[in-house]
């Protein structure tokens, strides 16, 4: 599958995961926002409705109250005020008590309408002449001046009873118990059930009551309703009412799409992986092909040389050269060793997939090592008419190492440094080794076409090459290197690159001392 194919389905199909995960978002969201105008609207209907029964409960008491007064003194005061009452006496102003009567019980039994009420006295006479339809219009004219006297007694009754209520402080006019009881049995009539907190407060601020377990928790989102709108400015209380869970309650309305979003974002986040997985496994296709290439072109030039030399071999002429048969003996050993080296390298290659490394530890000296490596290399550089200069000034070499491995280290590092010389410059390589606290340090330095800053990070990478594996101007599988940080690592060692285009690259290995 082209790499082109397979962004336009990734992209086409995180594009629908994300337009899915924002679709169920935006859900959740309108359903919090509905249920939050819900809580609003019941929570608002509910202190609506509590303020009503408090003004109700008010004018309940206070009827209560004046009646029961009217009665205790109606027993001992009816009598007299019935058979000595002969003109009517009306008292207006404020309600107050008149001689231990209540102005309620004064109004009710001095305005109450007499045995022979006002509109019969004025029509009585010839009661007895008229006609039936007269009597029954009689009968309808008294009832109606009845119903209109009382009714007027009865709203002189209550506006003296809102001006005498309302001239009491305003926690003398609440039952905050029954008040509470009201909040909780109206929430729970509208469906409300979370704890809540109140206060009481006046028409100016001072708070006159606050609930026993009140708790600041939740007061951003709080409802006010006034109390007794109808009084005074002055006279008014605020009910303030706040739900300390109330986040809890509107997320518990929601939760049930949580699961549903939590795998919309694993399945996301699987499909982002599979798609890195995808694109790793193509890499690593490439990588194979290229290995293949490489590989390929690799053993197919010593293996025609040994197989040319071999012919060669069977020439009678040959034979009777000694210096001949010495060339071509050395050729094919040669060539042998090139094949031995390349084997080396696939076989690196399954210790990588392996993850381990088989390791023959033994006291070495450093310098010693470097020199026998530079003798056997410093043919190899000549060859490509370079030089090799060497400071072995390390005061302590004594390492503790598999020299096999740490040979090869060594050798990669040098053959890198043939492998990517600058064209138009002769090859210089320089080996240094020196001691610092507890370590040796070994440098090698060439002045070849270096290494961009971006590819830096990634030369030790596992198959990773600068040069594409189809072209072949420089030969190798992209082992090297991370061969080398491997053993490295492995013999408790470390080794870092600096590099700058057309100058050249340094190696520096740090290895800790044998007494380390």
């Amino acid at each position: 599958m082209k790499k082109s194919t397979i962004w336009i389905l990734g992209s086409v199909m995180g594009i629908s995961f994300l337009c899915l995960l924002y679709l169920q978002v935006s859900y959740i969201e309108e359903m919090a926002k509905m249920r939050k105008e819900q809580f609003d609207e019941s929570v608002m209907r509910s202190l609506a409705k509590a303020a009503r029964n408090l003004e109700l409960d008010e004018t309940y008491r206070f009827l209560q109250k004046d009646v029961e007064h009217t009665l205790t003194l109606t027993d001992t005061t009816t009598t007299d005020t019935l058979s000595g009452q002969a003109n009517f006496i009306k008292f207006k102003g404020s309600y107050h008590s008149y001689d231990g009567i209540s102005m309620f019980r004064m109004r009710m039994a001095i305005t109450s309408p007499s045995i022979v009420p006002k509109a019969m006295i004025s029509k009585s006479k010839g009661i007895g002449n008229n006609s039936l339809s007269q009597s029954m219009q009689l009968q309808r004219e008294i009832i109606k001046n009845k119903y209109v006297y009382q009714r007027n007694l009865l709203e002189e009754a209550v506006y003296t009873m809102m001006r005498t209520v309302s001239d009491k402080p305003l926690e003398r006019r609440i039952d905050f118990g029954k008040l509470s009881g009201d909040l909780k049995g109206e929430l729970l009539d509208n469906g409300i059930d979370i704890p809540f907190h109140f206060t009481v407060s006046t028409g100016y601020g001072r708070e006159v009551y606050r609930c026993s377990d009140y708790e600041e928790r939740g007061e951003e989102y709080s409802y006010t309703r006034e109390l007794f709108p109808e009084d005074p400015p002055a006279k008014m209380g605020l009910l303030k009412i706040h739900f300390p869970t109330m986040n809890s309650y509107i997320f518990s309305s929601v939760q049930f799409m949580i699961p549903s979003l939590i795998f919309t974002i694993v399945l996301l986040i699987t499909f982002v992986f599979t798609i890195a997985v995808i694109f790793r496994q193509k890499k690593l296709t490439e990588i194979k092909n290229d290995f293949i290439n490489n590989m390929t072109h690799e053993f197919k030039t010593p293996i025609s040389t040994i197989s040319l030399a071999a012919q060669m071999l069977k020439d009678p002429g040959v034979a009777k050269s000694p210096q001949m048969f010495q060339h071509i003996s050395g050729v094919i050993n040669d060539e042998t060793k090139r094949l031995r080296f390349q084997v080396e390298k696939v076989l690196q290659m399954s210790m990588f997939e392996r993850q381990k490394v088989t390791m023959k530890m033994k006291e070495l000296n450093a310098n010693e090592l470097i020199t026998g490596v530079i003798n056997t290399f410093n043919l190899k550089v000549e060859k490509h008419n370079g030089k090799i200069t060497y400071n072995l000034d390390a005061k302590n070499p004594q390492i503790f190492v598999d020299e096999m491995h740490f040979t090869n280290v060594i050798f990669n590092l040098m053959d890198n440094a043939v492998k990517y010389k600058h064209p138009e410059k002769e090859l210089l390589l320089n080996v240094r080794t020196w001691n610092e606290t507890g370590k040796l340090l070994i440098s090698i330095q060439d002045n070849g076409i270096g290494i961009k800053k971006e590819d830096l990070k990634k030369i030790f990478e596992k198959f990773y090459r600068v040069h594409t594996g189809n072209l072949h101007d420089v030969k190798g599988f992209g082992l090297g290197l991370a061969y080398v940080k491997k053993i490295v690592q492995d013999l408790k060692g470390s080794i870092r690159a600096e590099s700058e285009v057309g100058v050249g690259t340094r190696f520096i290995i740090a290895l800790p001392l044998l007494n380390n």
